[in-house]
């Protein structure tokens, strides 16, 4: 199974501020921590989202562009980790042992599971589209990294 671990946006983290040395290095010995596990599969913090931008679609419409930065910050998110393991119970034990992500101060991160090709079935009675999704994963996992 696998899960994302959203960490939840700030005023501070919205405003740019970068972490602390010691929460990057407390951070940096979670992820090793995780990866010697085998739980890792990607985390990364992300920028304000000032620097973003949001792709808003509906219906037919041509799909229209929103520039950052984005107002609602309880629904923005500052980072993330995905991590495999067995249990939602697995996940929230490994999230429990972070450090504050929020450097002394106060916030939540989420925990969702990721849909897996298999929860699909029923919507793919044939298998042909799982078949093609683990294609396209192998043909990602093999390509060189672009710089």
């Amino acid at each position: 199974m696998r899960f994302m671990a959203i960490v939840q946006a700030t005023r501070e983290t919205e405003a740019g501020a970068l972490p602390t040395p010691d929460i990057l290095e407390a951070m940096g010995q979670f992820n090793q921590e995780m990866a010697k596990a085998g739980v890792f599969e990607a985390g990364d913090g992300l920028q304000a989202t000032s620097k973003g931008a949001r792709v808003h679609f509906n219906g037919a419409s041509k799909p229209t562009v929103q520039d950052g930065p984005f107002t609602e910050s309880k629904e923005l998110i500052a980072g993330f980790w995905i991590l495999r393991v067995k249990s939602r119970e697995e996940a929230i034990e490994w999230i429990r042992r972070s450090p504050n992500p929020y450097y002394k101060g106060e916030g939540y991160v989420e925990i969702r599971q990721i849909f897996d090709a298999e929860d699909f079935a029923p919507s793919d009675p044939t298998g042909a589209v799982r078949e093609a999704e683990a294609k396209l994963r192998d043909q990602i996992a093999s390509r060189p990294p672009r710089g």
